[in-house]
């Protein structure tokens, strides 16, 4: 994620303030019937709105400030979005056990976090990803195969890796994992 203030300053220029929702996201909410989701580092909150406008309950995490407000701004029910400010990679979030139907985490990584990620979904529950890989090890891009290693006992409903992200344009010169799993009853 880095620095919360370098990204304030991203989304003060209008940088990474997309309101269309990624296109695995897309694809798979419609699938679900409205519950609770998790945002996880949900920046200007296109994902989150997104959920809220289908009837989710969503809880926005973020560590950029100027995300946040960006959030409050631009959710049509502002009810049913719950903004948190918190930088993830100080640890100053981590979800509540079994507390959500659905976990979302799209173009972040932090590996520390996982395990509490994969703790926050209830049985049932399903977690959407897509992550930036590298052709080769990357402290801040996931490995070949490495975001399914993740939830490898969970039920895999989409798993792909693509070698351009169509979300990115030409803004990114690498590929991207998507996976969209459901954690076991």
């Amino acid at each position: 994620m880095g620095d919360p203030l370098v990204w304030d300053d991203r989304y003060r220029r209008g940088e990474h303030a997309s309101s269309r929702p990624a296109p695995l996201f897309e694809q798979v909410v419609a699938t679900l019937p409205p519950g609770r989701a998790l945002d996880l580092a949900c920046g200007a909150g296109r994902h989150s709105i997104a959920l809220a406008n289908l009837g989710w309950d969503v809880v926005a995490v973020d560590g950029s400030r100027v995300a946040i407000d960006l959030v409050r701004e631009r959710a049509v029910l502002a009810g049913r979005v719950q903004t948190v400010c918190a930088d993830l990679e100080r640890g100053e979030y981590v979800p509540e056990p079994d507390a959500f139907d659905l976990v979302c985490v799209f173009y972040y990584l932090n590996r520390g976090l996982v395990p509490a990620i994969r703790a926050a979904i209830r049985p049932g529950g399903h977690a959407a990803c897509a992550i930036h890989v590298a052709g080769q090890a990357s402290a801040k891009l996931l490995s070949p195969g490495e975001l399914r290693g993740f939830f490898l006992e969970w039920q895999v409903i989409i798993d792909r890796e693509r070698d351009h992200d169509p979300d990115a344009g030409d803004r990114h010169h690498h590929g991207t994992a998507e996976l969209f799993v459901r954690r076991p009853r």
